[in-house]
């Protein structure tokens, strides 16, 4: 009984990084790809508010997303590579109209 208790443990522990580490990076990436392909592009100066408070919202979902994955090492495997698109997107973004 105390084996599973640990590796429940363990995976709580190991959702709750994966959210809160890689989940931060999704929500910065997808903060970016709103600011260069919004409305105006980056020449809005009153888009910089909005960009900085959609972060906490973006990060939050990703956080409470992560919780449903079979596993922690498919919760890792899965934010690992949306945030891979997500950076890769906006890098082809940022090259296309910069």
């Amino acid at each position: 009984m105390a084996r599973s208790d640990a590796r429940t443990r363990t995976t709580w522990l190991s959702l709750s990084l994966a959210g809160t580490l890689l989940g931060f990076g999704l929500a910065i990436a997808l903060s970016g790809l709103f600011a260069w392909l919004g409305p105006g592009g980056m020449a809005p100066l009153n888009k910089y508010q909005f960009n900085m408070w959609i972060v906490p919202p973006l990060w939050l979902a990703a956080c409470a997303a992560v919780f449903m994955a079979r596993s922690a090492w498919r919760a890792w495997a899965w934010l690992g590579a949306a945030n891979v698109l997500a950076y890769a997107a906006l890098f082809a973004v940022r090259q296309g109209q910069g």
